[in-house]
């Protein structure tokens, strides 16, 4: 019981960090290229010193293991620069609930790849999710908070969500790596990809903007592998799943006590069926549970299985 206790704490702790992620995006006032650079190396040096302590840096990858960990690596940086993007566009929390229809990207992207069976719950819930989006948007001349480009941002979200599915679909050929060790290849490859594009020209000019791209490094990354991994081992599957979706309610949460940013009801109802869409899919509510859910949502896209590769 002790051991359970700690593994929801852990995960608690580590979804509630991720619902924080946006409000460290916007205060550190860099372009999304630039945060995802300093995210990316402040990252890698924080998993480094993780690795070497638990003496992971010892272990060789295989080349092909490698090289599937450095194509996913790819796939997450390009889903947080459009999730990263979206923020300033339209709102954490709308950005958020639409990002987090990426299990059903997953699902929809192993039906087509994989030839996976689309059950008659899962496309309910996909439908349900798809209303969601909608309504979200339907909401646009009404919403409390609307940036230049509303569009744009659920779109840039949505895209997000697919690059992370993708993603997903990648690091499920990795099973047996440490995750801890994959999510050092896969930050280090954005660190690498992003360098030519950050500005080093302007670089941040007061502790606030550094502190906030310091923590998104350190403690959105670094820590948050080792809370959440920490959980994994300890949990159900299943409570692990219902637990992600702390992510997107902090989030909401954050973006209205920070920003002010608060959904209008309608936008709030298409949230809320976003997250239960994807809660009944996960758990397989109204049929035969789906065998690969998208177990973690994250983050600012940042969760995914031990051994199945990380966002």
């Amino acid at each position: 019981m002790q051991k359970h206790t700690q593994g929801t704490l852990e995960m608690s702790v580590a979804m509630v960090i991720l619902g924080t992620i946006g409000w460290f995006v916007v205060v550190s006032g860099r372009p999304p290229q630039d945060v995802v650079f300093w995210r990316c190396l402040f990252g890698a040096a924080t998993l480094l010193a993780v690795c070497g302590a638990r003496g992971l840096l010892r272990r060789r990858l295989p080349p092909r293991t490698l090289g599937l960990a450095a194509l996913g690596g790819a796939a997450i940086v390009a889903n947080w620069l459009l999730l990263f993007a979206a923020f300033p566009r339209a709102s954490i929390s709308v950005a958020t609930a639409v990002y987090n229809t990426q299990p059903f990207m997953l699902v929809a992207l192993g039906a087509l790849l994989f030839g996976e069976r689309l059950t008659g719950a899962g496309l309910a819930w996909l439908g349900a999710a798809f209303a969601g989006v909608l309504l979200i948007v339907q909401a646009r001349p009404e919403a409390g908070y609307v940036g230049p480009g509303f569009l744009a941002g659920v779109l840039l979200a949505l895209g997000a969500a697919f690059l992370y599915a993708l993603a997903a679909i990648v690091a499920k050929r990795l099973d047996g790596t440490p995750p801890q060790l994959i999510a050092l290849v896969q930050v280090g490859v954005g660190a690498v990809l992003l360098a030519p594009f950050a500005d080093f020209a302007d670089l941040p000019a007061d502790a606030r903007s550094w502190g906030a791209l310091a923590t998104l490094g350190v403690v959105h990354t670094g820590l948050m592998y080792i809370l959440l991994y920490g959980a994994i081992q300890k949990l159900p599957t299943r409570l692990t799943g219902s637990l992600t979706f702390i992510y997107p309610v902090a989030a909401i949460v954050v973006d209205a006590l920070a920003f002010g940013h608060r959904l209008q009801p309608v936008q709030l109802l298409g949230a809320a069926l976003i997250i239960v869409a994807a809660a009944g899919m996960h758990r397989g509510w109204g049929g035969p549970r789906d065998p690969e859910p998208a177990r973690g949502a994250v983050a600012a896209g940042l969760s995914c299985r031990p051994g199945r590769g990380a966002g």
